[in-house]
């Protein structure tokens, strides 16, 4: 991990030379171990005067006090945005157009307007939008497509979960934070209990190929197929011009 750290760290520094020397480095920050990896990665290769952290709670956040224990370890600059009113607004604005609001678009449009949120910060304060997605979380298609899933670079994004933590380790940042039960913050459940296996059991099967279960490995591999479309560009028709 320690070389993964430095080349993290390296990879950050000759992205932002090439896409955006002089730029800040903009994160949302949820009290979860990807955002805090990432925050502590940004600070090492740029320096906490470039870093700025946002925090988005949609109303009353359970765990925002773990969101500001991360700004206040690494000491950078925070802004504080509750986006509630917009959620509220776009699913009223929903009904009164007589939509039957889905279970899914609830869960997903606050990850959408908190990246909305950060894109309006980022263009606000001369900055580039961190990602905070990992591996073991693209594999499976768990984000929310033009929410969290968005993002100028992505730093995690060729790290499982369980390395994540080991890197946050590496990093120094504080335990509780790191080794936080993952959730996404938007349904209520655990990922583990939203996908119905663990974060080891999937990282294996990334790393190795190997699962025990069948039905597990049968499940992933359907899920893995399902959200290929999340990762890449955009499809478009092809022009070739007049005949």
């Amino acid at each position: 991990m320690s070389k993964v750290k430095t080349d993290v760290i390296n990879w950050i520094r000759n992205w932002f030379e090439e896409n955006g020397r002089n730029c800040n480095a903009v994160v949302g920050i949820s009290g979860g171990k990807d955002s805090s990896v990432v925050a502590a990665l940004l600070v090492e290769a740029l320096g906490r005067d470039r870093v700025i952290g946002v925090l988005m709670p949609n109303g009353v956040q359970t765990d925002i006090a773990d969101a500001k224990a991360v700004v206040d370890f690494l000491k950078i600059k925070s802004y504080e945005i509750n986006i509630k009113e917009s959620v509220d607004g776009v699913l009223n604005g929903l009904a009164a157009a007589n939509i039957e609001i889905s279970e899914q678009t609830r869960i997903n449009l606050p990850a959408r307007i908190r990246m909305s949120t950060l894109y309006a910060v980022s263009q606000s304060n001369k900055g580039r939008v961190a990602n905070t997605c990992n591996l073991s979380e693209d594999w499976i298609g768990y984000s929310t497509r033009y929410g969290d899933a968005a993002g100028d670079f992505s730093p995690l994004a060729n790290l499982t979960v369980t390395e994540v933590i080991e890197l946050g380790t590496e990093l120094g940042m504080p335990e509780f934070l790191v080794k936080k039960t993952p959730s996404d913050g938007l349904c209520g459940q655990s990922d583990e209990e939203k996908i119905g296996f663990t974060y080891a059991t999937l990282d294996k099967y990334i790393r190795t190929g190997i699962c025990e279960d069948a039905i597990i490995k049968e499940k992933i591999d359907g899920m893995y197929k399902a959200s290929r479309f999340k990762l890449e560009p955009i499809p478009f028709f092809k022009y070739a011009g007049k005949e």
